[in-house]
């Protein structure tokens, strides 16, 4: 699927990445998987996208897009927005999608093959323009789920579908285990992580 010599970018759809691997039941080191890439082509670029809920005090995505950040991934964020529907639920809405294909068809020409990290069925038509103009594209999500978190159009349209699962051991960590509450003071410990 891939040769040392081709030029790569990778694009990741932060929230479809995170709900497919969540699904299967581990969570992604993002370090490792930069790594992986590397070693299977010359890695330009690895995008990451993802909206951000701010409010006063603190983001908990903040600190992964921060590390991302400083790590080699060019990051591409915008607000959430926050609204409620017409039930009175409240809903965030923070779609990438637009982003993620701008700086795909602007990268292609840069690029030998291009792999997009989410099985969102509204990137099949970027998937067909990447491959006019000469692009492999490669799709990395899970049919493993219950639903299947690709879209069987992108999967169909795609030049390689790459198994998220069978990525696992080579780009995955255990989940972290939820906080431990102890005794009378319920005392709480994070669990332990190996890096």
């Amino acid at each position: 699927m891939f040769y040392r010599d081709e030029r790569l970018a990778l694009f990741i759809d932060g929230s479809n990445l995170y709900a497919a691997a969540k699904s299967l039941g581990f969570d992604i080191d993002y370090k490792l998987l930069r790594q992986e890439f590397m070693r299977r082509g010359k890695l330009l670029r690895a995008f990451y996208y993802t909206a951000l809920l701010e409010n006063d005090e603190y983001s908990p995505i903040r600190p992964l897009v921060d590390w991302l950040h400083y790590n080699g991934f060019t990051m591409v964020t915008k607000p959430a927005k926050e609204f409620t529907d017409s039930q009175g639920r409240r809903k965030i809405k923070g779609n990438m999608d637009i982003e993620l294909t701008v700086d795909a068809l602007e990268t292609a020409p840069h690029v030998d093959h291009i792999v997009i990290f989410s099985g969102d069925g509204d990137y099949r038509p970027l998937v067909e323009a990447l491959q006019r103009k000469g692009v492999r594209v490669s799709v990395v999500s899970t049919i493993r789920s219950q639903p299947p978190l690709i879209a069987d159009e992108l999967r169909r349209q795609a030049d390689n579908f790459i198994e998220l699962e069978e990525l696992r051991d080579v780009i995955g960590r255990p989940p972290r285990e939820p906080r431990v509450e102890r005794g009378e003071g319920a005392v709480t410990e994070p669990a332990s992580r190996e890096s």
